[in-house]
């Protein structure tokens, strides 16, 4: 069993203060805004977010050189040499095409993405040819992992399960529970949550449950069957769900959460 230790993994993140929050959030936005525009599958966006922001962006400066010590062949390409927005908006749309390679039978058309990205990159209109060689510069900064088995929307998806199990699964709503996943991955101070893929999951699918059936239902066991489904411990796990609370809905709506109207 994994243990979530958030102390060093907000160190880590803090280390590098790459590549700046302010950036950072403006980029997952524009991945989140072309996910929506494209009409991605959940695995597909949630693929693309974990490619992009857990891997690409923090080892690219090691890449680089950044940090001071190459790791491997450093990276040498127009699109990070200079390192502009456009190009990073440009690298979160190659995450979208190489997360749909992997779980669409018909994966996105580079044509369309490049339809897109004349749409919605403003400083610069990208070709075909661009996005086939910023394909390999982000290959080469990921060092070719593109596992995607470890992604919390996987887990949360086998998680809802207890659906099958208890009629109260229906109130639990799929959306409410990816609302909750967006706005985590937005928010610098809980994006560490996604190196513990797992009970972050199980943490979300407690906080939907808290927010979507009325407190009068609370019937089903939800916190015994996801400590039981994941073998994580129920402090770690309320831990979580508290970290969540604290930034979907507003502190003093937490007493009553009974009352909660979850609508964004």
């Amino acid at each position: 069993m994994g243990t979530v230790d958030e102390g060093d993994a907000m160190e880590v993140a803090a280390a590098s203060g790459w590549p700046g929050s302010s950036r950072r959030s403006h980029l997952l936005q524009f991945l989140l805004h072309a996910s929506k525009r494209l009409d991605l599958r959940p695995i597909v966006k949630y693929s693309a977010l974990e490619f992009f922001d857990a891997r690409f962006l923090p080892a690219l400066p090691r890449k680089m050189g950044f940090c001071g010590a190459r790791s491997g062949r450093a990276v040498r390409s127009w699109l990070v040499e200079p390192l502009r927005d456009s190009n990073l908006q440009l690298f979160a749309l190659v995450a979208v095409w190489i997360a749909s390679k992997i779980h669409e039978m018909r994966p996105l058309a580079v044509k369309s993405l490049k339809a897109l990205s004349d749409r919605i990159i403003a400083d610069q209109h990208f070709t075909c040819r661009d996005f086939a060689d910023a394909e390999l510069v982000f290959m080469e900064v990921l060092g070719y992992n593109i596992g995607c088995t470890n992604i919390a929307f996987i887990h949360l998806e086998e998680l809802l399960q207890f659906r099958e199990i208890s009629k109260l699964g229906d109130l639990v709503n799929m959306d409410v529970c990816m609302e909750i996943l967006d706005i985590l991955y937005e928010t610098e101070d809980t994006s560490w949550l996604f190196n513990f893929a797992c009970p972050l999951a199980a943490s979300t699918l407690v906080t939907a449950y808290v927010i979507s059936v009325p407190k009068q239902k609370w019937e089903f066991p939800i916190i015994p069957w996801v400590q039981f489904t994941t073998s994580y411990a129920e402090e770690e796990i309320l831990k979580i769900v508290m970290t969540i609370l604290m930034h979907v809905i507003k502190p003093d709506e937490i007493k009553e959460k009974n009352k909660i109207d979850f609508s964004m």
